[in-house]
């Protein structure tokens, strides 16, 4: 009897054994922005649709911030991608409920129009500038770039939008208006108009002012609750993986094909151009934190209230 029990004991701490130290599977809700964000997870979005991943993902595609940054606040989602100032005012006003896994996009911003005279930044005095996000990073990087090269904030007016899309289209009314849009907006705005052009790329001018003294322009950061951290440390640790690989494998071809059957880009001719120029990157760990309170630094000096009115602390940043 014994001799028979034996084998059968063996088996059953061999299973336990086994499914103790299998991953447990985990519901992740991750929010994004219908842009680079949202392409920079394209690769990821499929391989989750097809159930090749780990964990379970539950994407949420919206137009605008303040559409997620609620949602992070009810805890209706674990992980969002946003622009970077707003994710430095929401750790302000959830009491450092959110912490910082990553960069996921760079500068994307261009200045569009039809107007000739213009070919440089002093050439926007006077003009009105039309934008979406006040508030956010395309409002911050232009006004602090305009800052320093001597302008005041009545040289020149901004007019907010709530959509890229309103802005392409009174580009496309009236093209001798300015805009400033990120892409892939800028791209799909002058393919469809061809009296529309990129006539200052907002990134270069930036890093004529601020490279030196080591700071980016980042215009994405993706951020997890840290209540789901806490309770979840491997799940986030394991889409920071899968979100490093989903960059990893853009591809002109196929991520172009995804961001139209998504419904981030219209068509794929604008894909194509487009996704190159998107600047979608995936930067984590002392790098994400130098180049993040780099930026962070530059807004708190132009305006203390673009980023929640002071500088985050240290658990701002998940450095492993």
């Amino acid at each position: 009897m014994k001799k028979k029990l034996f084998p059968v004991i063996i088996l059953m701490i061999a299973m336990l054994i086994a499914g103790c130290g299998k991953e447990q599977s985990v519901g992740v809700r991750v929010g994004s922005l219908k842009g680079p964000t949202s392409i920079g997870l394209l690769n990821l979005m499929d391989k989750a649709e097809k159930g090749k991943t780990t964990d379970t993902y539950e994407f949420h595609m919206a137009t605008g911030a303040d559409e997620l940054l609620p949602m992070l606040i009810k805890g209706e989602l674990d992980i969002a991608l946003i622009p970077a100032n707003a994710a430095a005012n929401l750790y302000q006003k959830s009491d450092a409920g959110i912490q910082v896994i990553d960069i996921n996009t760079l500068g994307v911003l261009y200045l569009v129009t039809g107007d000739d005279s213009i070919d440089e930044l002093s050439d926007l005095k006077g003009k009105t500038i039309y934008s979406t996000g006040k508030g956010t990073t395309p409002e911050a990087a232009l006004r602090c770039v305009l800052r320093d090269i001597g302008f005041n904030d009545d040289d020149y007016t901004m007019e907010f939008k709530s959509e890229a899309t309103e802005v392409a289209t009174l580009l496309s009314e009236d093209p001798n208006a300015v805009g400033l849009l990120p892409q892939p907006f800028v791209t799909a705005a002058c393919m469809q108009n061809d009296s529309l052009k990129i006539v200052i790329d907002l990134n270069n001018e930036w890093d004529k002012i601020y490279s030196s003294q080591g700071k980016q322009l980042v215009t994405g950061v993706t951020v997890v609750r840290k209540a789901f951290a806490s309770e979840h440390p491997e799940a986030v640790k394991r889409f920071m993986q899968e979100h490093s690989a989903s960059v990893t494998a853009i591809d002109i071809e196929t991520t172009a094909a995804m961001a139209v059957e998504k419904g981030i880009i219209a068509k794929e001719p604008i894909a194509k151009k487009a996704i190159p120029m998107c600047n979608i990157v995936y930067i984590d760990g002392s790098k994400m934190k130098e180049a993040l309170s780099g930026y962070l630094d530059s807004l708190y000096e132009f305006n203390p209230e673009m980023i929640g009115g002071k500088l985050p602390e240290d658990d701002f940043y998940y450095v492993q």
